[in-house]
């Protein structure tokens, strides 16, 4: 069997280690190692007062690799666009999906053939509450 050393990370729960240039080609000597520490928030978010994250639940954006458990970054100061996959208030009720904006339509699509599309009418209390920037998943 394989021996592999397995990285420990510092104890010190206020920075972690960051390794730049890890390959995802052909596996190489590292160059130069250095643990340099990397602040995930400054990476993810571009705007900290308009910002938050979200825990996603259910399985309608299976299709856009987007899947139960999965961690959102959601920026309210964006302004929705047509392909833009958001954090919507309808009727009272939260939803993720893709904006699909037509002429005179405003559609919510999922990305799972085992949802229908929404059709956005002036009946529907509406609101995108923000755009997703990034996903953060768990691999295992």
């Amino acid at each position: 069997m394989l021996a592999m050393e397995i990285y420990k990370p510092y104890s010190n729960q206020d920075k972690v280690p960051y390794v730049e240039g890890i390959r995802a080609g052909f596996p190489s000597p590292a160059e130069d190692f250095t643990e340099p520490t990397l602040d995930l928030n400054r990476y993810v978010i571009k705007n900290p007062a308009s910002t938050f994250y979200a825990r996603i639940s259910g399985s309608s954006m299976e299709g856009a690799d987007i899947h139960d458990g999965d961690i959102a970054v959601i920026d309210k100061s964006i302004e929705p666009s047509d392909g833009s996959i958001a954090v919507c208030l309808i009727d009272g009720e939260f939803t993720l999906k893709r904006i699909k904006v037509e002429k005179d339509k405003v559609w919510l699509m999922p990305a799972n053939p085992q949802f229908s599309p929404i059709l956005i009418t002036e009946e529907n209390h509406f609101i995108v509450w923000g755009i997703v920037t990034f996903i953060i998943k768990q691999m295992r």
